[in-house]
C-alpha cells in the first residue's frame, strides 16, 4: 500500500454520522428502523421494569394485610370491588362471587367453589395479559434485527462493488467507505438485538414468578374459603 493511498484513507471520515450521511436510500432506511426499533425496545423494558416493581411492592402490602388475621369481609370492605392492585384485583374477584352464591336465605348456591375458581382464574388471565403486554414485540427485535442489519449490510457492499466496478479502482480509499457504511447496518442490528433478547428472558421469567405468585395465593384463598363451605 503506498503511501498516497494511506493518506488518501486517512482524510477520509469514519465517523458514525458521516458513514450514515454516505450510506445508500436503502440502507439509511433499514439503519433508522433498526433505532426506532432499538428505542421502541428500551421504552418497553423500562416500563416492564417499573411495572414489574410495583407488582412485587404491591403483592408484599397486600399479603401482609391479607395473613394479618383481619376478617375477609372487613379486607374486602376496605379495598372495595375495584381495587388498583393486582393482587386486590384477584381478591376481589373471589369474594364478590363468593358473596353473589350466597341466597337470601343465606344457604350457598350450587357450585359455588368453582365459579369462585373460575372468577379468580379470569382475574389472574387479565393480569397476565397485562403484564405479558410489549414482551412478543422484544422477542421479534431480537430475532429479526440481525437478519433487518444483514440485508442493509448485503445491499451496501453490493452497491460498493458496483461503484469499484464503475471507477475500475480497488484503492483503500475507494473500498473502505462503502463497506464501513455497509458494515454499519449489521452493528446497529446487533445493538438493537442483544438487548431485547437479554432483556425478553429476563422480563419473561419475572412475569413467571408473579404469576406463580397470583395462583399460589388464588389457591391459598380458594382453600379458605372450601374450608367455610365444608363448615
Amino acid at each position: 500500500m503506498n503511501t498516497e493511498t494511506l493518506a488518501v484513507a486517512q482524510e477520509i471520515d469514519f465517523s458514525m454520522l458521516a458513514l450514515f450521511a454516505r450510506a445508500t436510500l436503502t440502507v439509511k432506511f433499514v439503519m433508522i428502523s433498526l433505532l426506532v426499533m432499538s428505542f421502541w425496545s428500551w421504552s418497553i423494558i423500562i416500563r416492564k421494569h417499573l411495572m414489574f416493581r410495583a407488582a412485587r411492592a404491591e403483592a408484599e402490602i397486600f399479603d401482609r394485610a391479607f395473613w394479618s388475621g383481619e376478617p375477609l369481609d372487613e379486607l374486602f370492605e376496605k379495598i372495595g370491588p375495584t381495587p388498583e392492585g393486582q393482587s386486590e384485583k384477584i381478591f376481589a374477584a373471589g369474594m364478590i362471587e363468593w358473596r353473589r352464591s350466597h341466597r337470601a336465605d343465606g344457604g350457598l348456591i350450587a357450585g359455588a367453589q368453582s365459579r369462585i375458581d373460575r372468577a379468580m382464574d379470569v382475574a389472574i388471565a387479565r393480569e397476565s395479559e397485562t403484564l405479558n403486554s410489549g414482551l412478543s414485540f422484544l422477542a421479534t427485535v431480537g430475532s429479526t434485527s440481525p437478519f433487518i442489519g444483514l440485508f442493509g449490510t448485503v445491499y451496501g457492499i453490493m452497491h460498493a462493488f458496483t461503484e469499484i466496478a464503475a471507477t475500475k479502482n480497488t484503492d483503500l480509499a475507494t473500498v473502505a467507505p462503502g463497506i464501513a457504511e455497509a458494515l454499519m447496518a449489521t452493528g446497529i442490528g446487533l445493538v438493537a438485538a442483544i438487548p431485547a433478547v437479554v432483556f425478553y428472558n429476563k422480563l419473561n421469567a419475572d412475569s413467571e414468578r408473579i404469576l406463580g405468585g397470583y395462583e399460589a395465593f388464588a389457591d391459598e384463598f380458594a382453600t379458605i374459603l372450601s374450608r367455610q363451605l365444608d363448615a
